[in-house]
């Protein structure tokens, strides 16, 4: 496969993952607005702090009203990691590669890009209740996921679409397992809380992961969630998960079906996947979760340059195409 055909549809597989996970983070910050006690603020920094993009919007922005936060996460053409910003680059990145597509997926990132230009269009930011639009957003990027699962042939591109949502997948959930231990938790008096039950609730709902994870838990406990989020071996949102996934598709892609590594992308995803699949919940909370996490996420973007370098760029050392990616 040509190396500019590689890169747009991995960046395409990590450009969806990163818009529908936006469309999750905001409704369900939304939901929990509407729960938390009357004499408390809204909490929508977080929401940002989670994206890694902190900096850039204080740059712009002063305070954290609800409407400046849902303009710079979904609609800002500044902001690169905007919902706008991401599907107009999964979007481009589709047209690019649009022979290697099946008609229904050009269609329906097509359609995608059409909804988020009328959401701009009609400031679906300023709107009272914004939810159904943000829920409709992620419905059309779980569309385009079930279109692509049912039809399209596991050759290389699917594998590396799949490496691309995985290693983003796996970054967004630490992101936000990370903001919810050391922001959104007021002071240690509020552990064991109804406020920390709430709070520990929607992080679940942010990963569609609740029910799961009452069946498997029963009672929300700090550790427990941890665990599941981050070492749950069956979760398809859990860290673990995703990264153990994402190696399985660098093996293919390298054709590597013995064991051991071929390359830089595979070694760094292998001791990744190692040292989660034999972590224990109470050793990475004694190390500091901020801590662990912090380094997960640095580790994923290592994953993420040598996947580039040993892919996606030609021998004078320039790339095709330079994409945006979430760094510390």
């Amino acid at each position: 496969m040509l190396s500019r055909v590689a890169n747009s549809i991995y960046w395409l597989g990590r450009y969806l993952e990163r818009a529908e996970n936006y469309a999750r983070f905001i409704d369900v910050n939304f939901n929990l607005m509407q729960d938390l006690p009357l004499d408390l603020k809204e909490q929508w920094r977080p929401l940002i702090a989670a994206t890694g993009d902190l900096a850039l919007y204080e740059k712009s922005c002063t305070g954290y009203e609800k409407n400046q936060v849902l303009f710079f996460l979904g609609f800002d053409a500044e902001n690169p990691n905007s919902m706008v910003s991401t599907i107009k680059n999964a979007r481009e990145n589709a047209r690019i590669i649009r022979e290697n597509l099946s008609k229904e997926t050009w269609e329906k990132v097509n359609e995608l890009y059409y909804m988020m230009q009328e959401g701009l269009e009609k400031k679906v930011w300023k709107k009272e209740d914004p939810r159904p639009f943000f829920e409709k957003v992620k419905n059309q990027i779980l569309l385009i996921y079930g279109i692509a699962d049912s039809s399209v042939a596991r050759t290389e591109g699917w594998y590396f679409r799949q490496l691309g949502q995985f290693l983003e997948r796996a970054d967004k959930t630490s992101r936000m397992l990370d903001v919810k231990y050391h922001i959104l938790l007021p002071s240690d008096q509020e552990i064991g809380t109804p406020l920390d039950f709430l709070h520990w609730m929607a992080l679940l709902k942010s990963v569609t992961a609740f029910n799961t994870y009452r069946r498997l838990y029963g009672n929300i406990e700090s550790a427990n969630v941890v665990e599941f989020l981050t070492l749950n071996k069956y979760f398809p949102r859990s860290i673990y998960f995703c990264i153990k996934e994402a190696e399985k598709c660098l093996h293919n892609i390298s054709g590597n079906l013995g064991g051991g590594y071929m390359n830089s992308p595979e070694k760094a995803m292998g001791e990744l996947r190692s040292k989660l699949e034999f972590a224990e919940v109470g050793e990475i909370i004694g190390f500091g979760l901020h801590e662990y996490l912090d380094n997960l996420q640095l580790k994923i973007n290592e994953i993420s340059n040598l996947v580039d370098s040993n892919f996606f760029t030609i021998r004078d050392n320039q790339t095709y195409q330079t994409q945006s990616q979430n760094q510390n």
